[in-house]
């Protein structure tokens, strides 16, 4: 699968705030309010005169970025958006990214927009979730020649060093290994930024930092419990055909706040690759998280085939298992995957 290893990178949290379109300033010969603003993106230097007003969100395997905009009511200044994810741990968040104009884009065989459906478009800002959407090896348009036609471009901060073909520094490499669920606040932040909407940014995080931490606040002192996030129909990702099993950076971040351990800590894209039906047989798990990326997955039937399948498992023994979806990802949706865990591994701490 092209870039498989970049399926994990979005998800949405939604702060129920609705769509104020922007002061229209756009085509005025006056700068707005705020601005100009100039942001180093990823050792890019750019500055924004006025709030862009067409937009275009690479693919990337993300949904995040899709879904940002969406509970930054930042709908209507979006072009064209190519994240999908069929689900959501959020309600009706699935059905709002679906409805995002998609611009007629085909998506080239890297499995993002290329470089020359990119510039027809005419956006005045692309953002990408990690620096590979802007790497013209893999027929997208770079940075540099986006910058040329006069387009801004951006990149989710905690994947600057993900796909970066060179110039990465350790402050992004360190960025990159230690991403958590403060790097989806940080995202909504950044775009609050370049958009003029940083109180409705700042109100938004400030209530999903809320909720995550009132959590953490009655999990605290628990016994934590292990905690596999597995994907049962991503198994594609898995060069041995099970489910496709997420530790590390984001997923990790989301165990511990919701009061778990993860049964493979750190494990990474390489575990998520070549983990082996031993290692699996021998995790140990008290608390099997299953994931769905599409509707009509049916998460307890293939819950109950995990049981049968690792029956020495403390989780298969209690039948202690949560759905989730987008929730685990980079993206706004972190606060809600959390609660809902946290209420099935520690349901006597609400």
């Amino acid at each position: 699968m092209a870039l498989c290893g970049l399926l994990i990178a979005g998800a949405g949290l939604l702060g129920a705030c609705g769509s104020p379109a922007l002061e229209d300033t756009a085509g005025s010969g006056e700068v707005p309010a705020g601005y100009p603003v100039t942001v180093d993106n990823c050792g890019f230097r750019q500055t924004f005169d006025r709030p862009p007003s067409r937009v275009l969100l690479l693919q990337g395997a993300s949904v995040g970025e899709a879904e940002t905009f969406i509970s930054l009511g930042l709908e209507d200044i979006v072009a064209a958006n190519t994240q999908y994810y069929g689900i959501s741990d959020i309600p009706g968040m699935a059905e709002k990214v679906d409805a995002l104009p998609k611009g007629d884009l085909t998506l080239n065989d890297a499995a993002d927009v290329p470089a020359e459906q990119a510039l027809a478009l005419r956006p005045d800002l692309v953002v990408s979730t990690w620096s590979g959407g802007f790497d013209s090896r893999f027929g997208f348009a770079s940075r540099e020649m986006l910058e040329q036609a006069g387009v801004r471009t951006l990149v989710n901060p905690v994947n600057c060093a993900y796909g970066k073909p060179e110039n990465v520094t350790p402050a992004e490499e360190q960025a990159y290994r230690s991403g958590s669920t403060e790097s989806s606040l940080e995202f909504i932040e950044l775009i609050g930024e370049v958009f003029g909407v940083q109180d409705r940014a700042t109100d938004l995080t400030e209530r999903l930092r809320d909720r995550i931490e009132a959590v953490q606040s009655a999990v605290e002192g628990r016994e934590p419990k292990r905690m596999l996030i597995a994907f049962p129909d991503m198994s594609v990702m898995n060069a041995n055909g099970l489910p496709a099993v997420f530790s590390g950076t984001i997923y990790d971040s989301v165990v511990r706040a919701a009061g778990g351990e993860p049964s493979f800590p750190d494990g990474g894209w390489d575990l998520t690759g070549n983990l082996s039906a031993e290692q699996l047989a021998a995790a140990q798990v008290d608390v099997l998280v299953v994931g769905a990326y599409r509707p009509g997955e049916d998460l307890d039937a293939e819950a109950a085939k995990l049981f049968a399948a690792y029956p020495q498992w403390n989780a298969s023994k209690n039948k202690t298992y949560v759905k989730v979806s987008d929730g685990i990802y980079l993206g706004p949706a972190n606060a809600d995957a959390i609660e809902k865990i946290a209420h099935v591994v520690h349901p006597d701490a609400f």
